[in-house]
């Protein structure tokens, strides 16, 4: 049986040494590279070509994230694991934006390690396990993927002045809702509301939301009924 293929990245020596103690006991595991953050770390993962990579992000998460996007967009098929003393709603939802696999606490036990790596390695993404506990994050991917849906959308439709969700969120300003009336009825965010209004203020060149719907009515984009 071939062995894993594994790399170890932190700036905590001893959770570094502590990981490649338990990975090194496996007779199906090797240990690739363990590394913290420099300048050559990338250089280093794309000449050893791991199947699994461990990635603590602690202390140093924007970086460390950035450097899992650049593993995934170098080698698409590896497996990302990320280790954290603390699995906060906000880190986990930036887990799932970097395409990691699974999501694991520094207090994670040997064995929970070893069985989340073969799972990872068989193809399977424990990470959106969480999905089920962690409504907020939930909420979050939704909302991110609404969002991306829209601009697929606009993109769809290049002639139009305004795509149909601004057209839509327009004729609820023209019958005198407010922001966060509009979110309640389309079940999106206040913020995602006032991102589409400075959109169709920009779009229709007009100052504030009743020359915008006056606008929209002369070009006849929108109609009272």
């Amino acid at each position: 049986m071939e062995k894993l293929k594994t790399l170890v990245i932190s700036q905590q020596p001893m959770l570094r040494e502590g990981i490649w103690h338990t990975l090194s006991a496996n007779s199906n595991m090797e240990v690739a590279c363990v590394s913290e953050i420099t300048d050559t770390v990338l250089a280093e993962i794309n000449e050893s070509k791991p199947d699994i990579a461990l990635v603590d992000i602690d202390g140093t998460a924007d970086t460390n994230t950035m450097l899992v996007r650049r593993m995934k967009h170098s080698l698409p098929n590896i497996g990302i694991i990320l280790l954290s003393a603390d699995s906060n709603d906000n880190q986990l939802f930036h887990a799932l934006k970097a395409q990691a696999s699974a999501f694991l606490n520094k207090d994670v036990t040997a064995d929970k390690l070893l069985e989340t790596i073969k799972r990872v390695a068989d193809g399977e993404q424990p990470i959106k396990e969480i999905f089920s506990t962690r409504q907020k994050v939930a909420m979050q991917v939704l909302h991110k993927f609404q969002e991306l849906s829209w601009q697929m959308e606009e993109e769809e439709n290049p002639d139009s002045p305004l795509t149909s969700r601004e057209t839509e969120i327009l004729n609820y300003v023209a019958q005198g809702y407010l922001n966060k009336q509009i979110a309640t009825e389309l079940g999106i965010s206040e913020q995602t509301i006032k991102n589409h209004i400075t959109s169709i203020l920009r779009k229709l060149n007009a100052g504030a939301r009743t020359e915008a719907v006056v606008v929209a009515l002369k070009q006849g984009i929108i109609t009272l009924s």
